[in-house]
């Protein structure tokens, strides 16, 4: 630790400026289509931060540049982002005019990755960032179900209100969910069927990092993180600007609206953002889900002042949801022995629901454009979350609490932006989290409140030599658990995390990238505490005090190719993790069977070594003005190696491959999602059989200068397929959505 210190303090103190060369600038329009200028758009130079903004005709100019090759990025809110890459020479001059789309799939720039806007083919690690049509298209209430199907990514579910994202086979305390770059404060990670508390609809964007984020987020980004994006603009706009979109869809009688309005004057902004969604009891090939019902409401409110050199930010949230958990009770008396699987539903008397409500306070802020020689910017944010929720018991009626989770915390994050220096730029700051859970009631896994307190430093450097890039960095992260219950043991844990990349430009457009991560994960107070029977996982939970730091050795080579007509990203991966904490079936009586306690199985959480291998690619062609193609594929094997067995819940290989019809504004996209079966399942874990459905997406825009309608459609599982997601834990149970379609309006003005 001492020496990867000593490495970054040396790099930071001792770059030096690279040598004056004659200077270049890049020019152009900003439209939207061809013919309709766009003012105010916010055009930055990425490695170098410059900016400036687009007149009323839509031109831009920016001048003084350095020779070499950088990232231009187009912004504007309500329209989809777009980056381009270019090559300075010394005295050279370069026309680059940008026509933006409203709707867009994926989004062509994330902010999650380092920290800062960078394109997405530019960023070290693998990125899928999903565009508000998409978002709109897919439109559930819960964040699982919104991002199914994105290469690498799929659903971990307890039914459609608590299903959750799983990347590249990990899930639980190894994603991370941010909401605007923030911890979300929820329970979702620990439990099937505990969702998250975020409305998909209010997103522009959302954002997944697959792979380890531990150097910028911590211990629990050890297998991705997943960013959903409300607004990131740090600018004040003079006038209204806002959105109103309404979804409806057929197979699960779904309903919803949400809109936001923004209003700035000179230097404040105002803005506030409410939402509603409904959905019945699904129906599936075998027939409505019971209790699969879904309700949300949330809403926020946002006050700022954004100057030249300083801008601030206060932001009130709420959000307040209830949904079932289908068959829930059935596993009160035991687990049953798979009657879905016989094409039949069983008959439940008694029926569970989570109702959840989260209030959270958030101040942030900055500092830009700064003359410091060693500081160009800072970031800070400040966040209070009190979360809770209830699991109700209803019967004949009636409705009956069962248990209460409390989750209060408190967190704060600081940035700051290094002044370029030569070939070296970077950020480095602190991040700390203090946080109180408690469990009280029928599922009280925990007796007493368990005190949780993080404080980490970390730092990420980057070296560009134009076509070659190197990125490096560390962190150094303290996790403290402090039991109320004297017969609980305190425990702290202190890791480092570290990492090294390149990226090597191969040929115009086409780039070559590989990590190396080592990571470390603290145990969840979950693993160490728990001990009681838990629904939400099937399983008689017995926790294990004596748990150790979970650490990781990663490599990620990925080979990328970007232009207007082709777009292509291959990754391989593995993983190789000490102490990987898993919960383990227990054989107490040597009778060959995992024991059952309470009518559930007996598991322990253990350690052991495992790994994950696996590989992925995405690829779209335009091949005319009115046709383009597209095709996916993911896979990843993760097994205990010493014991030679799979670990539960890993998704199947699938694949996607479809036909993008365009005519003007108007796009119709037909696709076929195929599965494999997935016969490398864990003790006790039932084999799904593989699939193939059909699915038509379609979006059409009117866009005028300051105003746009965008129609969207999904129709989804057009044969009516029965297949059932291997990431459910009531998969023997609950069958997948069957044939429906999902309409969607939305009316942009700016």
């Amino acid at each position: 630790m001492r020496k990867i210190l000593f490495i970054l303090a040396v790099v930071l103190i001792s770059a030096i400026s690279g040598f004056s060369q004659a200077s270049g600038s890049i020019g152009g329009r900003i439209s939207y289509g061809k013919n309709v200028a766009l003012h105010n758009v916010t055009v930055q130079l990425v490695q170098t931060k410059q900016t400036t903004e687009t007149n009323e005709e839509g031109v831009y100019e920016l001048t003084g540049i350095a020779p070499g090759r950088y990232t231009v990025l187009v912004h504007l809110e309500g329209f989809a982002d777009d980056a381009r890459s270019v090559d300075i020479t010394a005295g050279g001059k370069i026309t680059l005019d940008f026509a933006l789309k409203i709707a867009s799939l994926k989004e062509q720039v994330t902010v999650t990755a380092s920290g800062t806007e960078q394109s997405v083919f530019d960023s070290f690690q693998t990125v899928n960032s999903v565009g508000s049509t998409r978002i709109m298209e897919k439109a559930a209430t819960s964040l699982g179900d919104v991002l199914d199907g994105e290469t690498g990514v799929a659903k971990r579910s307890f039914g459609p209100g608590s299903s959750r994202p799983v990347i590249r086979g990990f899930d639980g305390d190894r994603v991370l969910v941010l909401e605007g770059g923030v911890r979300t404060g929820s329970v979702g990670s620990q439990s099937g069927d505990h969702g998250e508390t975020i409305d998909p609809l209010g997103a522009e964007r959302i954002e997944v990092v697959k792979g380890p984020g531990t150097l910028l987020y911590g211990s629990n980004a050890i297998g991705g993180v997943v960013n959903v994006i409300s607004h990131d603009d740090d600018e004040a706009s003079d006038g209204f600007r806002g959105f109103v979109t309404g979804v409806g869809g057929t197979a699960d009688k779904q309903g919803g609206i949400a809109g936001g309005l923004e209003y700035g004057i000179r230097k404040f902004l105002v803005r506030g953002n409410l939402s509603a969604q409904r959905s019945g009891d699904f129906r599936s090939p075998i027939g409505d889900i019971p209790n699969s019902a879904t309700r949300s409401n949330s809403g926020s409110v946002t006050a700022g002042y954004f100057g030249a050199k300083a801008y601030f930010r206060g932001t009130y949230g709420f959000d307040v949801r209830r949904y079932g958990i289908p068959f829930a009770a059935l596993f009160e008396g035991g687990a049953p022995e798979g009657e879905g699987l016989l094409g039949e539903l069983p008959v439940v008397d008694e029926e569970i629901d989570l109702r959840a409500r989260k209030h959270n306070v958030r101040f942030g802020g900055g500092f830009r454009n700064l003359t410091n020689p060693y500081i160009s910017g800072v970031q800070y944010s400040v966040d209070l979350t009190n979360y809770r929720h209830k699991e109700i018991e209803r019967a004949d009626g009636v409705d009956t609490v069962g248990t209460i989770f409390d989750n209060r915390t408190f967190s704060y994050r600081s940035l700051f932006e290094q002044a370029k220096r030569g070939k070296l730029s970077g950020r480095f700051g602190f991040e700390g989290l203090d946080r109180e859970y408690e469990v009280n009631g029928a599922e009280q896994l925990i007796q007493g409140k368990v005190k949780h307190k993080s404080f980490s430093a970390f730092g990420l450097e980057e070296l560009n030599f134009d076509r070659v890039k190197i990125q490096f960095g560390a962190r150094i992260e303290n996790n403290r658990y402090r039991p109320e219950n004297a017969d609980l043991t305190e425990r702290s844990f202190t890791g480092l995390s570290g990492g090294v990349g390149v990226n090597v430009a191969l040929w115009s457009g086409g780039s070559f990238v590989a990590n190396y991560t080592h990571s470390f994960r603290a145990p969840a107070l979950e693993e160490l505490y728990n001990n009681g029977p838990h629904i939400g996982t099937i399983t008689f939970e017995v926790g294990n005090e004596s748990l150790r730091n979970e650490t990781a050795d990663g490599v990620d080579l990925s080979l990328r190719h970007q232009s207007r007509r082709f777009r292509f990203s291959g990754d391989v991966y593995y993983y190789s993790i000490d102490n990987f904490v898993y919960l383990a079936r227990q054989d107490l009586d040597g009778d060959g069977q995992a024991d059952i306690e309470d009518g559930l199985p007996l598991g322990r959480y253990e350690q052991n070594k495992a790994a994950y291998l696996g590989a992925e690619f995405n690829a779209d062609v335009t091949i005319n003005d009115y046709l383009g193609a597209f095709a996916s594929f993911d896979a990843v094997r993760a097994r205990l190696t010493d014991l030679d067995l799979d670990l539960p819940r890993i998704p199947p290989a699938r694949g996607r491959i479809g036909l993008e019809l365009r005519y003007k504004d108007l796009s119709v996209r037909p696709e076929a999602v195929f599965a494999s079966a997935q016969k490398k399942v864990y003790s006790l874990e039932t084999p799904t059989a593989g699939y193939g459905i059909v699915n038509v997406a379609g979006s059409y825009t009117v866009g005028r200068q300051h105003f746009a309608h965008i129609f969207s459609f999904n129709a989804y599982n057009l044969t009516d397929k029965l297949y059932r997601n291997h990431v459910s834990f009531i998969k023997d149970l609950v069958p997948e959505i069957g044939r429906g379609i999902r309409f969607g309006y939305t009316l942009r003005f700016f």
